[in-house]
């Protein structure tokens, strides 16, 4: 599933290639992805301008004139920037086309992802009202997780996913982040201290910056804007790799489960 990094590349990738352009037509060739596809769009899009590309948490937020177009890319979903005479390929289920000729073009084998429309405030939405804060936020602190975690017994790993307590931090993220963190994914959210709170907020920042710039994940079908696989899979340090010898200390790294997700930590450098 493409994660913050993931949807703030294609963000960045996108964006220069809509912004300003006006919408000519919407085509919708199944509606049917996670919620229904408005046929109103086909309507109400033509003739409305592309503002600007904004991102809160995984979802991307179209801002036009009258607007927002909301879409989330599920778990197989992608976006592909190409031209209105292209042949249409499997599982593309729409298309905004723009008066210039050129397309934006909505593809999800699984059909998980989403794309929705608002007239009012799309941070107000309720698939965005409830969501914690941006992890580059300032409200993203160690003083608000630790607040946040008194009294949980959760998993601090799950609880770090949780998109109430704060977006974006992912599987993936979330095991790295807490490596550098030095602590172990199982330990309860609410024994964590201040203090392993505030290394563990660097950690994230620090994480999700490296990702975004090394253009995120590969993982299943996640590329970015121009159909190029992310890179910071290089990177990984805990990830994916059970039994290998970890990169500080050359114990063998452990995957266990929690909450149903991989999970990957070395015994040693986490506590």
């Amino acid at each position: 599933m493409p994660e913050l990094p993931e949807v703030e590349t294609i963000r960045c990738g996108i964006e220069p290639h809509v912004v300003k352009k006006t919408v000519d037509h919407v085509r919708i060739h199944n509606g049917s992805l996670r919620w229904p596809v408005a046929e109103a769009l086909i309507e109400v899009l033509p003739g409305q301008k592309v503002n600007s590309v904004k991102r809160r948490s995984k979802y991307l937020l179209f801002t036009c004139d009258h607007g927002t177009l909301i879409v989330h890319l599920g778990m197989t979903g992608h976006l592909r920037l190409t031209s209105h005479s292209d042949a249409r390929r499997k599982h593309d289920h729409v298309e905004i086309v723009f008066t210039d000729g050129s397309a934006l073009c909505y593809n999800d084998s699984r059909r998980f992802g989403a794309i929705l429309w608002t007239e009012n405030d799309p941070l107000e939405h309720v698939r965005l009202v409830d969501l914690g804060p941006e992890p580059f936020s300032p409200e993203f602190n160690a003083a608000y997780l630790y607040q946040m975690s008194r009294g949980r017994k959760v998993a601090v790993k799950t609880f770090l996913m949780n998109a109430h307590v704060v977006v974006g931090v992912g599987n993936i993220y979330a095991s790295e982040a807490l490596f550098r963190a030095g602590i172990t994914p199982a330990r309860p959210a609410g024994n964590v201290c201040k203090v392993d709170y505030e290394r563990l907020v660097q950690s994230v920042i620090e994480i999700l910056k490296e990702a975004i710039a090394a253009g995120g994940t590969t993982i299943r079908d996640f590329s970015d804007s121009e159909g190029r696989p992310g890179y910071f899979k290089q990177q990984l340090c805990v990830y994916g790799r059970a039994g290998q010898k970890c990169v500080s200390c050359e114990t063998l790294i452990k995957q266990i489960k929690l909450g149903q997700r991989s999970t990957y930590y070395c015994p040693v450098c986490q506590k």
